[in-house]
């Protein structure tokens, strides 16, 4: 594997598949576009069964000069990127058999753009360019913005016009504070970026610039507004890889940016992170408590979902970063397979009216089973993978903040209110029409394409140690990084008692990480 250009072929596959998309009739491209993401997720497969845990922090390097300093092909992956990568070439395959039977207009060109779609995000994660990663980045935007703006809902354009906006303004900020780093540090590999110690005074105005994008992208309040009317719009498939997948690309920016570049800025803005996120977490519950429409509820929920992972990140300890991780792992599964519950039911009555079902435990027991599993991982019940990153969060930031562990937990109490109330008024009860009471259940595509998400949110609620593996060492790396700078939160020991102030990653932190495993 070690000279085997894997991430470049990774890449290469769905681009090469996009493009002979076009050229196809669409059952062609649906097949192409199948087999195309099929082979990414064996090669995915591949990347995992040959990263060593533990071993060099960047493996399956790949190096390619372009243009000197300002632009070369370079990839190549740590733990945390290999999860990402894992988690997209997983959900891939299933959003094109989503889109099997309901994209029926100008089919070969929605596949191309979903191909395009997994090179790019594949791109962010294996980017170790600083313009590289800003290319693939942005990239994204387009083929989504297509997916919404042409294959959406009544209101698209609107929809697709806003996405796109407020996803730019941020990244030009980005843009700039980019060159001015590599004209700074004489190169944008990130590897060395990561290393290089900035001034604090210019680390703030850095950290901002990174902040205006990722904070859009993650969306973080109150710059999710972009975020409810892009899923309510977007296909079936384009909500799933939106919220599976473009969302954590913010997290991912924190983690690979924001904490380990500008760790004095990252820490001097940890109360202002964890206010939004407070903000974040009881106000978008409260607005998913009232919401009519099931996707929007679920895209409120992402939001409040999105604030654990900022919470966990800027908690600068071992628990709270690894939580935020498999929050993000967690959320792309959940939040993806509830929208695809939706696209189920919504195939059938071509309504999102919650008032418009009701009862269908009667006719469709099998949808209600996975629904309801799918329900209780989005609230953090025990055994799910919702619950592992949603304690671990948790845990790290009472460590740091009392007040923000009593957000957090405000936040899953709601949470279980408008999940569980969106479901008792779907599944239970009588049939408010009589078409839901005629629906038919899963499909057996239907069901190929829900169980293996319902295995894999089980897999890591009961048995974590495979997703936390990989990223162990990478987010040890992060603290060494972090821990002169690390804030000193209202819950910490205080200096005049030093035996109560144990490191706060050492074994205490060990010892409740094996607890939670």
């Amino acid at each position: 594997m070690t000279d085997f250009p894997i991430l470049s072929v990774m890449i290469a596959v769905p681009l090469l598949a996009a493009l002979g998309c076009l050229f196809l009739r669409a059952e062609g491209a649906r097949w192409l576009a199948l087999i195309a993401t099929f082979v990414d997720l064996a090669l995915g497969l591949m990347l995992w069964a040959n990263f060593e845990n533990g071993g060099a922090q960047w493996q399956f390097v790949e190096n390619l000069p372009l243009g000197g300093t300002y632009l070369n092909w370079q990839l190549g992956i740590d733990g945390i990127a290999l999860m990402l990568i894992l988690l997209s070439v997983f959900l891939m395959p299933i959003c094109i058999g989503a889109s099997w039977r309901s994209i029926e207009k100008r089919v070969p060109e929605y596949m191309s753009a979903f191909l395009l779609m997994e090179a790019l995000m594949l791109g962010v994660f294996a980017a170790q360019d600083l313009l590289l990663f800003y290319i693939f980045f942005e990239g994204g935007l387009i083929p989504m913005y297509l997916i919404i703006g042409i294959w959406g809902g009544a209101e698209r354009i609107k929809a697709s016009y806003k996405f796109f906006l407020y996803t730019l303004f941020g990244s030009v900020l980005m843009l700039i504070a980019m060159l001015v780093m590599i004209n700074q540090a004489g190169t944008g590999y990130i590897p060395t970026l990561i290393a290089y110690d900035f001034a604090p005074s210019l680390q703030t105005w850095l950290w901002l610039a990174f902040f205006a994008s990722f904070a859009v992208k993650m969306p973080m309040w109150p710059v999710h507004t972009w975020l409810p009317d892009a899923h309510v719009q977007a296909p079936t498939a384009g909500s799933v890889i939106l919220a599976g997948v473009l969302l954590k690309m913010g997290g991912y920016g924190f983690v690979r940016f924001s904490l380990p570049m500008f760790p004095d800025a990252s820490a001097q803005f940890v109360p202002l992170v964890f206010i939004l996120s407070s903000v974040a977490i009881v106000y978008t519950s409260l607005v998913a408590l009232v919401q009519r429409d099931m996707k929007k509820l679920i895209a409120y929920s992402s939001v409040a979902h999105m604030a654990f992972v900022t919470f966990g990140l800027f908690a600068f300890n071992r628990q709270g970063i690894e939580g935020a991780l498999i929050v993000m792992l967690s959320h792309g599964l959940v939040s993806g397979a509830l929208f695809l519950c939706v696209g189920v039911i919504y195939d059938r009555m071509h309504t999102r009216e919650i008032e418009k079902y009701g009862g269908l435990a009667n006719n469709m027991p099998g949808y209600a089973v996975l629904f309801l599993l799918f329900t209780m991982a989005a609230v953090g019940l025990p055994g799910t993978s919702g619950f592992v990153g949603e304690f671990l969060a948790m845990m790290g930031t009472y460590k740091v903040s009392t007040w923000g562990a009593i957000f957090a937990t405000t936040g899953i109490i709601l949470g279980a209110a408008y999940m569980l109330y969106l479901y008792w008024r779907i599944a239970y009860g009588a049939a408010r029409t009589a078409e839901a009471s005629a629906m038919r259940d899963l499909s057996v595509r239907e069901w190929g394409l829900l169980a293996p998400i319902a295995a894999a949110v089980l897999w890591m609620g009961v048995y974590p140690e495979p997703f936390l593996a990989p990223m162990r060492a990478d987010v040890g790396r992060l603290l060494e990084r972090t821990e002169r700078v690390t804030p000193a939160g209202d819950s910490r020991p205080t200096a005049g008692n030093p035996a109560a102030a144990a490191p706060a990653h050492g074994a205490a932190a060990h010892g409740a990480e094996e607890a939670a495993h």
